[in-house]
Formats: C-alpha cells, structure tokens, sequence
C-alpha cells in the first residue's frame, strides 16, 4: 500500500508535476520504500501500455456527409409543406412559425454536436500518435537533462559506487526489467565510475556514470522496442550537450557538460 504522507508527492512525481526538491524528496523515499517503488513501477507500467495499444479508431469514410444528410431530412420532415396544408389560415402559419424555429434549432445543435465529433476524431489523430511516438522528444530532452542535473547534487550520482562493469553491471539484477550494456573505457580515458537507478519518460531506466577529467557523464539506457536505425541526435541544453542513439533495442542518451568534440569520441567508443 502507497504510504499516506507520500501519495499525493508520488503521482505528482508520475505527472513531473514537482519541483527540484520535493522530487529528490520522493526519490530518496523510494529508495527504502517497496511498496511505494512497487506502486511507481505499476503506474509506469500502465502508461506504457496505453501509449503503445492502438486505441485510437479513425472516423468511417462519410461519416460527416451521412450526419448532415440526416440532419437535413429531419429538418424537411418537420417543416415541409403538403397540398392540403397549403391554403391554411393566418393563425395556423403563425402557429407554424414556432415550429419551424424550434427546427432550425434542433438541426443547429445536431449540426453542432456533429462538429464536435468530427473535431475530436482529428485531435485524436494527430495528438495521440505524437505522444506515444518520438514527437514529445524536446519534453524527453528536458527531463532527460534535469536529471542529469540532478544526479549532480550530494549523494545523488550513485547508487553503486565501482570502476568494475562486473560489479556495476549485476547491481542492476532484479531492480530493472531489462539488462543494461556496461561497458569500462578507462584505458580510452572514460573511466566507469559507477550506476543509479533513475527515471524518465515515467519509467525506470538505468544511469551509467563516466568521468573524463572533471567531467561527469551520465548515460541513461533503457529499451527502445523495435530498432528504427534513427542516427545518433547531438542536442545542447542549458549549457549541456546531449547525445542520443538506439542500438541492440536499446535507447542511449549521454549528458554531460563536456565539449561536444569529446563527448562524440566518447559515444563512438561506447558503441563499439
């Protein structure tokens, strides 16, 4: 069960609704609470499975003509006028003339609710791709590089402290769903330093941790699904250079305030 006192600071942190502190507030929680980690993980798992079911159903052909078709036969059913009614009297088309009024009205508001439906279908369409796919990656830019930032604080870089890929590597074993690739570059000047658990994109993901020099590197992996050969993207943000890539399934992104020259080298030697 969700712990009271941190229910509303856990889905807070699920919608990235929470500020700098209250979020390492909530990280630190997790990190000795299993129910509360137990909770995160499911809700995660949720969200994933929404963004990657096909629910969306696209309008039937004609949809649109066949609505305003019957709107328009309920207005001339209404208020057409026959051969025997035609020579009425005064009072009658004056009494009519409510009628006819109250039809307009009604084909007005089903008109109205047609359009309705219409403009949803096409939000629909063109937002809810957008979200599940690669169309919210300067959102996934920006949290991918607050975390970063944040992993900078005191006692937030690791979570396994060790130059060893054999020691950093298993420490993941069991707290992810997934296998990360590590890998030492010491001898190429990257030396490995450590690992974290982290998340993004309302999921949990592993952090490896690199130095060069004073530059600390964060590479945050986790899977990608199917692999779409999309080339390795250089990004710079708040100062930070970011560079993301897919390889063997997985989804790689190195952060760091390093210049853009090393951090490419970098990447080369980590694809390897």
């Amino acid at each position: 069960m969700v712990c009271d006192d941190n229910a509303r600071l856990l889905y807070g942190y699920l919608d990235g609704e929470l500020d700098l502190v209250s979020s390492l507030e909530i990280e630190e929680h997790l990190k000795i609470c299993p129910d509360c980690a137990q909770e995160l993980w499911n809700q995660q798992t949720l969200r994933k499975a929404f963004r990657s079911s096909s629910l969306y159903e696209r309008a039937p052909a004609g949809l649109a003509d066949r609505i305003r078709a019957s709107i328009a036969r309920e207005a001339t059913t209404d208020v057409a006028p026959t051969a025997e009614n035609a020579p009425a009297k005064k009072a009658t088309i004056v009494s009519m003339t409510p009628t006819l009024l109250s039809s307009k009205r009604a084909a007005w508001n089903w008109l109205a609710v047609a359009a309705a439906v219409l403009l949803m279908f096409t939000v629909t369409w063109r937002v809810v791709p957008g979200l599940s796919g690669r169309g919210n990656s300067d959102l996934l830019t920006e949290e991918i590089v607050s975390s970063h930032i944040r992993s900078l604080q005191p006692d937030h870089l690791f979570d396994v402290k060790s130059t060893d890929q054999h020691t950093v590597k298993p420490w993941f074993n069991g707290k992810l769903d997934f296998s990360p690739p590590v890998r030492d570059l010491a001898e190429d000047g990257y030396p490995l330093v450590g690992g974290r658990l982290d998340y993004v994109d309302h999921r949990a993901v592993a952090a490896l941790v690199y130095q060069r020099r004073q530059h600390l590197i964060n590479v945050f992996v986790w899977p990608e699904g199917k692999e779409t050969g999309e080339p390795r993207r250089m990004k710079s943000v708040q100062g930070y250079n970011m560079i993301a890539w897919e390889a063997n399934g997985m989804y790689h992104c190195a952060v760091s305030d390093l210049n853009s020259g090393e951090l490419e080298q970098f990447t080369e030697l980590l694809r390897k």
